[in-house]
């Protein structure tokens, strides 16, 4: 089996698929992790896949100590607080995603082939196998492929089709860096909002991450830096609190991160000996459980698969594996509307609602806590 991609999907479905009897091969077009973009989540079933390939102990140690979402003023002022969830539920983990894959990885280390700084050219499926063509490997035939390789996804696009076919530009964008500076408070993350626009500091895990999530309809593509940052300034010209500051520090970065909020919509993850798994198949989360969703839909997979060996029926486990995971993806889909009200309202009367709401939840929340008068 070769699983295009190193991140969390394709190394936990390389352990998973490796423990189930596979040979797996796992191609990787970065040289190695970079440090930027947000903290994810591990919970749910996800928690229990990860028990289940030993890895809780580390995630623990990786984790944030984060347990506020502070909402601040111009000033840096609290104008509301809320728990997140990682301090509500004990089998609820964030850590940096970097850290996520990295264990992942770890878990089945030595157990897998691994290709770096290499990528896919080509994929025929020729029945009896799927050929392969490599930008620097030579060709190679595997009896299954599989795309783990994220939203702009190499084997999505040389199996189904162009990416324009599948990906749904949502009127959004995500940056983030990480700072060299120490965390004020290691337990809050800050969040600063003007209509359309939010700056975020995350402590993470003691070089806090800055993030910038914002509306636009204007399209730049995700590896044009010169287009991302004349972007960024004008959608934060003038932009309270420490936006300047922090729009600057990205600018000079050299390990930044930059996407457009998308949504894959695909009418099959499949084709033959060919499958896809995790954000090239469906894509779509503000709150980190994009994470969690393909860590499941990994061992989701690995579990048909490895039902399939006996018979070969390849398509038939792709089949079942999808119509159990686009159960687990849908609800990811519905939220999204509330999701990105909730980070970046785009009025300000939808600012003070959200913050309102926040303000009369943590009133109730309280024990013996009521209602203001």
């Amino acid at each position: 089996m070769l699983i295009s991609g190193g991140g969390i999907a394709g190394s936990a479905l390389a352990v998973l698929a490796s423990s189930a009897g596979f040979d797996v091969t796992v191609v990787e077009r970065a040289a190695g992790e970079r440090s930027s973009g947000s903290p994810v989540d591990v919970h749910g079933r996800a928690y229990a896949v990860a028990e289940s390939l030993g890895v809780i102990d580390r995630l623990r140690s990786a984790a944030t100590d984060a347990r506020e979402l502070t909402i601040v003023d111009t000033g840096g002022d609290p104008v509301a607080r809320m728990r997140i969830n990682a301090a509500r539920d004990p089998r609820h983990i964030e850590l940096p995603r970097a850290d996520l894959a990295a264990i992942l990885a770890g878990a089945g280390a030595g157990d897998c082939e691994l290709l770096h700084s290499d990528e896919l050219t080509a994929v025929v499926d020729g029945g009896h196998g799927v050929d392969v063509e490599f930008a620097h490997a030579t060709p190679r035939r595997f009896d299954l492929v599989v795309g783990a390789d994220g939203l702009h996804s190499g084997v999505r696009r040389l199996a189904f089709g162009p990416e324009g076919d599948y990906v749904r530009f949502l009127g959004m964008y995500l940056a983030g860096m990480r700072t060299d500076e120490a965390p004020a408070d290691p337990t809050r993350v800050l969040l600063y909002n003007e209509p359309g626009r939010s700056t975020t500091v995350h402590p993470a895990t003691g070089h806090p991450m800055a993030g910038f999530i914002f509306r636009s309809t204007e399209r730049v593509h995700h590896r044009d830096r010169d287009a991302q940052l004349a972007l960024l300034r004008a959608r934060y010209d003038g932009a309270g609190w420490r936006s300047h500051e922090l729009l600057e520090r990205y600018a000079e970065s050299d390990d930044t991160y930059f996407d457009a909020v998308s949504q894959v919509r695909m009418p099959t993850w499949s084709t033959g000996r060919i499958g896809l798994v995790g954000d090239a198949a469906s894509s779509l989360s503000l709150f980190g459980d994009g994470s969690s969703s393909a860590i499941v839909g990994a061992a989701t997979l690995a579990q048909e698969l490895a039902a399939a060996r006996g018979t070969g029926d390849w398509a038939a486990a792709f089949a079942r594996y999808e119509r159990r995971h686009r159960r687990v993806v849908a609800p990811n889909v519905r939220g999204f509307g509330v999701a990105s009200r909730f980070i970046v309202p785009a009025t300000a009367g939808g600012i003070a609602a959200r913050n309102l709401l926040i303000r009369v939840g943590a009133v109730f929340s309280r024990p013996g806590g009521s209602a203001p008068a």
